[in-house]
């Protein structure tokens, strides 16, 4: 029993990233209709960014949280008006070439600027100890992480659920024709809408930072399970995004316990599985013509 309880909070530490990550990730696609190959960089970026702020700046993990989302927000905003936003009338795949490209830049750029060797980052000394739950230690880190992702979906959903900005958006998300012949205009919301995805991936980077090796690679693995994460909830949804991102997580976590050889292929099996018996996923809508 106690084996079981550890290996749930550790698949839901895990999932933590996945779900705040995936959210972003299902926003974006959602009113852009874009496939981010990008966002796992930008989670990256978000780990990269917090280690190097603390190493210069001895900014700590609770400033982190704070200023480095800012940091990516902007950088998403400046992205879209570059980039993207001269490649919506187009084929997604030329968005899909575009942010693919834009990873192999950002992993190009760090790896040229920090190498290839993980960067240090130093945990608060509350967080730095264990809890003991049911008769379990844990890493405080790890329960940390857990909370606090909740939270941030928790406000998301609030936000998309309980406010006039949030009824937009989500009227955006699931339903663009529909709310433009209702008169909102959707392309207003394009821009902030994609900043705030990033955002949501470089937070993710930012609570993976003590957690996980910071290297410039370590968004590569990172995205094939996102994409995985959000085929499972189904593409553009939000709420799917979050309950996919957690399920993966407890999967990979027991995947690993029982069944180390396989951890990785069980994701995708899962994957395969739900999309054979609900191909738009747990919560997508089937798309009719």
């Amino acid at each position: 029993m106690n084996e079981i309880l550890q290996y749930t909070i550790q698949g839901l530490a895990a999932g933590s990233f996945y779900a705040v990550a995936a959210l972003g990730l299902a926003v974006i696609f959602g009113v852009l209709g874009v496939v981010n190959f990008a966002h796992g960089a930008c989670y990256m970026l978000g780990a990269v960014v917090a280690a190097v702020l603390q190493d210069l700046l001895g900014l700590s993990l609770w400033w982190a949280l704070l200023v480095v989302p800012v940091l990516l927000f902007v950088f998403g905003v400046v992205i879209e008006r570059l980039f993207v936003q001269w490649l919506l009338r187009l084929e997604p795949l030329y968005n899909f070439l575009l942010t693919f490209g834009l990873s192999l830049f950002l992993v190009d750029l760090v790896k040229r600027q920090y190498g290839v060797s993980g960067l240090p980052y130093e945990l608060p000394d509350v967080l730095a100890g264990q809890l003991a739950l049911g008769g379990v230690r844990l890493p405080t880190y790890q329960v940390f992480v857990f909370v606090a992702s909740l939270l941030v979906c928790a406000a998301v959903w609030l936000v998309m659920t309980r406010t006039r900005v949030g009824m937009i958006v989500r009227a955006a998300t699931e339903r663009p024709d529909v709310a433009r012949a209702l008169g909102v205009n959707v392309g207003r919301w394009i821009t902030p809408v994609f900043g705030f995805g990033i955002a949501l991936a470089g937070l993710a980077g930012v609570l993976a930072a003590p957690f996980r090796a910071i290297t410039a690679d370590m968004g590569s693995s990172f995205i094939i399970i996102l994409f995985a994460v959000v085929v499972i909830g189904g593409l553009g949804s939000i709420v799917g995004a979050v309950v996919a991102g957690f399920l993966v997580g407890l999967v990979e976590a027991f995947g690993q316990a029982y069944a180390s050889a396989f951890s990785q292929i069980v994701v995708f099996v899962l994957m395969a599985v739900v999309v054979l018996l609900r191909p738009a996923g747990l919560f997508g809508r089937e798309e009719r013509a």
